[in-house]
């Protein structure tokens, strides 16, 4: 006899919370979350295991590249035919793409890029153009965030109220602390930490050969400085939102400033930013369909003072999910 399928998984209002619980902050203790909801931390230990299967959660580890004085790259490529599933998993391999999506049409990649070291021209001008799959590339850097980075799209959908989110919310980061200059075991505590944002200190310490305070310290001050925030990884479709899409705004210069803090306002908005060439500004939004789309570029869009055109594109497929790493 042929086994049945299971059942969908239908997120309940204790999964919401715990997603934006570990929005608000990934490494908390399940002991201190489950304090917070009022449920023991054996229900938060098996609702956390079922969500990594049911909407793939995992807590990511970023590191904010502004805050280290490198640049953030939305690049667009276009490719052969039947090259952009080899080329996006390609992408979706470096270290330094944290974001990768097949667009509608099945022949264009966007994906985001943080090259390293000076290595903006190499990458940008010189490979990703040699590179024979790819017929076209289109590279504008990220100017001014708006929406994304330590504030991701969880914080929208207030499953918490004030005081559980004021219980769970990390501390903020204070302008004028110091920035640390990053050595060998901070690099290597951010390398694990980008593959797994709850990674066990007793692993961080083997990784590293340091002691659990110097572990503990190490990861205070690199989250008290703002150069290490945690992203919750997760698909959208049982979230209600199943469509996906980018968006070019095309702004005049006056208006740039008013339209983002519109943009990160809006509960569509998962990130958006000021970047450089023609559109001034790109928004990646999530849809429960088509017709919201719609609805929200004809009116949500339309109603921005200054918005002279808008472009859009349907994400067929997200092949790595964070959008951003730099911050605020």
């Amino acid at each position: 006899m042929t086994t049945p399928p299971p059942e969908p998984h239908v997120l309940d209002a204790l999964d919401l919370q715990l997603l934006q619980a570990l929005q608000l902050d990934g490494r908390a203790p399940f002991s201190r979350i489950a304090t917070v909801l009022g449920v023991s931390d054996q229900t938060v230990a098996r609702r956390f295991r079922r969500l990594r299967g049911s909407v793939g959660l995992r807590v990511l580890g970023v590191t904010d590249e502004a805050l280290l004085g490198r640049s953030s790259w939305l690049v667009r490529l276009r490719c052969a035919p039947d090259g952009a599933e080899q080329l996006a998993g390609a992408l979706a391999r470096r270290t330094d793409t944290s974001y990768v999506g097949l667009l509608s049409g099945g022949t264009e990649v966007l994906c985001s890029i943080k090259p390293r070291g000076g290595q903006e021209d190499e990458l940008l001008l010189a490979r990703l153009q040699r590179t024979p799959l790819v017929t076209s590339a289109t590279a504008q850097c990220v100017l001014h965030p708006f929406y994304g980075g330590p504030v991701g799209w969880l914080n929208k959908i207030n499953a918490l109220d004030a005081d559980q989110e004021a219980a769970l919310r990390t501390p903020s980061v204070e302008p004028s602390a110091p920035l640390p200059v990053l050595d060998e075991v901070d690099e290597t505590l951010l390398a694990l930490l980008r593959r797994d944002g709850r990674v066990a200190l007793t692993e961080l310490q083997a990784a590293t050969g340091q002691s659990e305070s110097v572990v503990k310290r190490r990861l205070d001050r690199l989250r008290s400085s703002g150069v290490l925030y945690f992203d919750v990884q997760h698909t959208h479709e049982l979230l209600g939102r199943s469509v996906m899409a980018a968006l070019w705004l095309t702004v005049a210069p006056s208006a740039l400033a008013s339209v983002g803090e519109s943009l990160a306002a809006h509960p569509e908005v998962r990130f958006a930013a000021a970047v450089t060439g023609v559109a001034g500004v790109f928004a990646a939004t999530v849809h429960r369909d088509t017709r919201e789309l719609y609805t929200y570029v004809s009116e949500g869009i339309g109603a921005l003072s200054g918005v002279r055109s808008v472009e859009s594109a349907l994400f067929v497929r997200q092949v790595k999910q964070l959008m951003y790493e730099p911050g605020r």
